[in-house]
């Protein structure tokens, strides 16, 4: 079946350390974007990062590359780092991938 795959699915690490997050699917190449989220408990759904095959990555918000680091070379597979781990980086974080843009998503 076409699925999205991500592991792992709750990020840990020692502080001060990064941690990274895969996220692959088998929904085929034209699948080129992937959006990655972060929720924290208590809170909705917050976008962090959009990214593709063929552009830089874009930061949501406050979100920004000096703390967060996606990666996408590939259209089935792609990668999520929080780098330098502190206490307001936990939640849960998750991915998802789509073929086309949506000029509402915020």
């Amino acid at each position: 079946g076409s699925e999205v795959t991500q592991t792992p699915t709750i990020l840990r690490g020692l502080k001060d350390s990064d941690a990274q997050m895969n996220c692959s699917h088998t929904k085929g190449a034209t699948y080129l974007q992937m959006y990655w989220y972060r929720q924290r408990p208590g809170e909705g759904m917050k976008q962090v990062a959009f990214t593709t095959t063929s552009s830089s990555p874009e930061y949501s918000g406050d979100f920004s590359a000096d703390k967060f680091s996606a990666n996408k070379t590939v259209a089935e597979s792609g990668s999520f780092t929080v780098k330098k781990l502190e206490a307001g980086d936990s939640g849960m974080y998750f991915c998802a991938v789509s073929q086309h843009s949506d000029t509402d998503n915020k």
